[in-house]
């Protein structure tokens, strides 16, 4: 399927990103994250490996829309997590 990147086009499948993605650990996921053989990558990195640009040359959107449309899941990003040590009860009491 022809997708474009970054201002490129890029005839991509679905099976040539999992192959690409083959022994790549995952980084940890901070923001929008697709599920790729029972991994879940972040985006970014997806599209980092196989359109072999920087970062800086994508969004995370339009990764988004390249992997929906190769038929691949992706997730919203996750909610932060309290910091450790925050009790529930310590904005109701504002101390």
């Amino acid at each position: 399927m022809r997708c474009v990147i970054a201002r490129f086009p890029f005839e991509l499948t679905k099976n040539e990103v999992e192959q690409s993605m083959d022994g790549i650990t995952p980084e940890p996921v901070t923001g929008v994250s697709v599920t790729i053989d029972r991994r879940i990558y972040p985006v970014m990195q997806v599209g980092e490996v196989i359109t072999r640009q920087n970062r800086r040359d994508f969004t995370s959107v339009e990764m988004r829309h390249a992997l929906t449309r190769l038929g691949f899941t992706c997730h919203d990003a996750p909610p932060a997590a309290p910091p450790r040590g925050a009790r529930a009860d310590e904005d109701v009491l504002g101390w």
